[in-house]
């Protein structure tokens, strides 16, 4: 069993987890006449990575995989992408496939995404004797603005579903194989993919430091896309995650729970520089998978969306980790208590290695009562995932 850290132990270890996150971002920040271009990049006529002209228009390989499944490009723009069939989902579940649509990430589209809601455990994993007792609940702070400034790598993932529009949380990392210009994306499992009964969901786009200034609803009532999005919607033109996730992910986490992580690709949707450079900058992924028992903090951020928030503001979760084993067949994840809720899904768990803070889990499952996060131990299967999109994608 895990001895308590005292409130003052807690606090402390917050402190120097939450400062060396804002050190991290604002060091690589970019300047600020990147993040002017950036902005009005929202308006300019997009490149050929992009849409030009009103119309779709995407890699060959992307193309050709509509084509294979009998999509013709144009109708999927103009909404054949509602089309949820369960036969043809689920016949295309092998493929993902996501052209951009210019213009469809509107404000008061983001505004109205439901939270895709964090998977709940429902299994009392307690009683087998091999999890760690359940934390008390650390009340989320809102994180300080501008975001840019504070955690720039971090935003949220916007995507449609069969059940309407969803939002997601996401955090820019470091492609090793392409260093200084990643385009990169770390996210849930489940915000990618509907696990073992359906496929891959539609329009991923991620925004990063989204609302950065931290607005109400009502101050963005006439907000301009450069308020909202200030570094651009980046399409995902590649998704992957864990064939464990794929195969045995549910609405409960099920048997995915413990591989429910994914890696975006992304593309801007107007302008040339990749995501990195953009916003200034991107953390390196630890996929060491140390034990509950080796880390003194981890942190969780990320733009919770359920009541009582709204999806409108980034938070964060500090406290010091234990174990939850969903079974004795499965790898043992990580979880902190933290009062974040849906919608803070996919949202990256930071820790402090020698100095540096790295990514080391995300937002996975939480309990109904939303007192406890969990988030998988990143291994060999992760790490692997992730090189094969570097290395495939990375360059384009």
């Amino acid at each position: 069993m895990r001895s308590a850290r005292t409130p003052v132990a807690r606090t402390l270890l917050a402190a120097g987890l939450a400062t060396a996150l804002a050190l991290t971002a604002t060091a690589c920040n970019g300047s600020d006449d990147d993040k002017a271009a950036a902005a009005a990049s929202q308006s300019a006529t997009a490149t050929a990575s992009g849409a030009g002209a009103g119309k779709a228009q995407v890699p060959a390989e992307i193309a050709d995989k509509l084509k294979k499944h009998g999509i013709d490009v144009d109708k999927w723009a103009d909404g054949g992408w509602q089309d949820w069939d369960k036969d043809k989902w689920l016949s295309e579940a092998k493929d993902f496939v996501n052209p951009v649509i210019e213009g469809l990430w509107k404000p008061e589209r983001m505004q109205s995404a439901k939270e895709a809601d964090k998977t709940v455990t429902t299994k009392d994993a307690a009683a087998e004797g091999v999890s760690d007792p359940e934390p008390t609940p650390v009340e989320a702070e809102a994180e300080k603005t501008p975001y840019h400034e504070n955690a720039a790598p971090v935003g949220k993932v916007f995507f449609d579903s069969p059940e309407g529009t969803m939002v997601c949380s996401g955090t820019v990392v470091t492609d090793v194989n392409h260093p200084g210009k990643s385009n990169l994306v770390w996210t849930a499992g489940h915000c990618v993919h509907a696990g073992g009964d359906g496929g891959w969901y539609r329009n991923l786009v991620f925004v990063p430091a989204y609302n950065d200034l931290g607005k109400t609803e009502a101050q963005l009532g006439d907000a301009k896309a450069s308020e909202i999005a200030p570094y651009g919607n980046w399409w995902a033109d590649w998704a992957s995650t864990s064939n464990e996730w794929i195969a045995g992910g549910s609405e409960t986490g099920g048997a995915g729970a413990a591989y429910d992580y994914a890696v975006l690709h992304v593309t801007p949707e107007a302008g040339s520089k990749s995501l990195e450079e953009t916003v200034g900058g991107a953390l390196d992924v630890d996929f060491s998978a140390p034990s509950a028992t080796e880390v003194d903090a981890m942190g969780a951020w990320g733009y919770p969306a359920a009541a009582p928030y709204n999806g409108l503001k980034m938070f964060k979760c500090i406290d010091r980790p234990g174990g939850l084993s969903l079974s004795t067949s499965l790898p043992t994840m990580y979880r902190i208590g933290c009062t974040m809720t849906g919608g803070s899904s996919g949202g990256g768990w930071f820790r402090v290695v020698d100095g540096e803070t790295k990514l080391v889990s995300n937002t996975s499952i939480g309990p109904v009562d939303n007192t406890w996060l969990a988030g998988p131990q990143l291994g060999q299967e992760a790490e692997a995932l992730y090189q094969n999109m570097s290395k495939t994608y990375g360059g384009q």
